[in-house]
């Protein structure tokens, strides 16, 4: 699973979306344009199988960080089903991946002669919605249980559509609510290697997509389940896009935007006019503890704002979520450079984890990240279906993560005086010899289904999600720091 994951899905997912069209060999899944907008329940009604449990959809409009690349956005449905498969243990022939073909924008799409789509400006508004509905009324006439993933819409379209269906049909968002959901544990994760709180935390995003404001509305939530009050948790948390810092009263902002921009209040005393229009200038004021990039555009971690943000934060905390590999925000080797080592790192796509001269240790306080609702995903393998409504964790489930130690933030050393029993006996993932990580060392937030053992059991494997019943498999995990971190596929 470790050599095949970047292949299934990013960043190599990324390239077939871009030449999807050049390198289309067979069938796979289902394409609605459109045109056939009157035909979708004949379309539907031909698919002989009534037990497709999860459906991942998309109109191939914010693909990953590459933007609109119409038909070709098929890449990701398939690849999300097929990581479901090899981590969830879905029967692939009960998932169908679809591509809804309204247009295109990307004029070297339609330009090009082999593309595959309708050669069309991309309908939206009314018409939009429209064709929405009645593709989800058909979806849920043949199958009425199934579970609907929305995957890569565009933002001004993501968030409305989970609104207006999540009622209807047990659907969730995965760049809205799946993502919030990993990186807001990992960042809960990452507070306390860096030995203080998420409520004590300043959060500055780059980018204000659906994805980020997720992991914002994410974020605030849990501050709040931390002791703040909703004012103080929004502002804590800070946006910046293009045009600057989003606040309540900036007129670019998108509905989602304003839903939780902090007020200009929020900046520190005597710097709240003008607003600070660069991320540098933020890092100068000394606000971030925390940077996280969502915005698809390789570099804007530079250097000088690296630095900047290390000089009033010791373990500054970095994720560059964008993905594919080529649009991260920065490469974690730099960062770790930067902060002579002292980063807490995550990124978005699956890179070479970092080692450095420090000794790992393995904290039993870990945590375990989950989807927005638990049982959303059981649905799926159960036929059963659930209004997808948001839900958060703090509290590890038992079984799934690893045990608090009595006396709270005990930790075992796991190289180097450290009892390696009782390293062992909370993470049976660890191998002697074999530590999971150092201090500063890239951890994947996205991609954290990676078995903890290679032994080989002679039987079909058992999906993470029950791996602590397994006596040959271990707890998944990810690496923040040297730490092992529990997490649910």
């Amino acid at each position: 699973m470790t050599d095949t994951l970047p292949i299934v899905y990013t960043p190599t997912v990324g390239e077939a979306c871009e030449h999807f069209s050049e390198i289309y060999r067979r069938a796979r899944g289902l394409f609605i344009s459109w045109p056939d907008r009157h035909q979708i329940d004949e379309m539907l009604q031909s698919f002989s199988r009534n037990d497709i449990r999860v459906i991942v959809v998309t109109d191939g409009e914010r693909i990953l960080g590459l933007g609109d690349q119409g038909v070709g956005g098929m890449g990701i449905p398939i690849g999300k089903l097929s990581l479901y498969t090899a981590c969830g243990g879905i029967h692939p022939a009960s998932t169908l991946p679809i591509m809804l073909d309204v247009g295109t924008n990307n004029a070297q799409l339609i330009d090009n002669p082999l593309y595959m789509g309708w050669r069309h400006p991309r309908i939206d508004d009314d018409s939009y919605l429209e064709f929405m509905d009645m593709f989800i009324e058909a979806v849920k006439r043949r199958w009425p249980d199934v579970l609907l993933q929305f995957e890569d819409f565009a933002q001004k379209n993501a968030t409305r559509l989970l609104q207006r269906y999540r009622d209807r049909l047990c659907c969730f968002n995965d760049d809205i609510q799946g993502t919030a959901a990993v990186t807001t544990g990992t960042l809960i994760a990452a507070a306390q290697a860096a030995g203080s709180r998420l409520c004590d935390q300043r959060v500055v995003f780059l980018g204000s997509g659906s994805a980020g404001c997720g992991i914002a509305e994410k974020i605030v939530a849990m501050m709040v389940d931390d002791g703040l009050s909703e004012h103080e948790a929004r502002g804590r948390v800070f946006m910046v896009d293009r045009c600057g810092l989003l606040t309540t009263r900036s007129p670019r902002c998108s509905i989602s935007s304003k839903s939780w921009s902090p007020p200009d209040t929020a900046l520190p005393t005597g710097r709240s006019a003008p607003a600070p229009s660069r991320c540098s200038t933020l890092c100068a004021m000394r606000i971030p503890t925390v940077l996280i990039g969502v915005s698809g555009q390789p570099g804007l971690f530079s250097e000088e704002i690296v630095k900047e943000m290390h000089r009033h934060c010791a373990r500054p905390i970095i994720m560059p979520l964008s993905n594919p590999t080529s649009r991260a925000e920065a490469q974690p080797a730099d960062l770790i450079a930067w902060t002579e080592g002292a980063a807490l790192v995550a990124t978005g796509s699956p890179l070479p984890r970092w080692f450095t001269r420090v000794k790992p240790t393995i904290s039993p306080n870990a945590i375990t990240l989950y989807l927005p609702r638990p049982r959303a995903r059981r649905a799926g393998r159960q036929g059963r279906a659930d209004n997808g409504k948001d839900a958060h964790r703090r509290k590890p489930h038992p079984g799934r993560s690893l045990p608090a130690g009595s006396g709270g933030k005990r930790r075992a050393a796991a190289a180097g005086g450290g009892d390696r029993d009782d390293i062992a006996r909370h993470c049976p993932g660890y191998r002697e010899g074999r530590p999971a990580g150092g201090r500063g060392a890239a951890a994947s937030a996205k991609n954290s289904c990676l078995p903890a053992s290679n032994k080989p059991t002679g039987r079909r494997a058992t999906p993470p999600i029950n791996a602590h019943r397994s006596e040959k498999t271990g707890p998944a995990g990810n690496v923040i720091s040297g730490r092992q971190i529990a997490s649910r596929p």
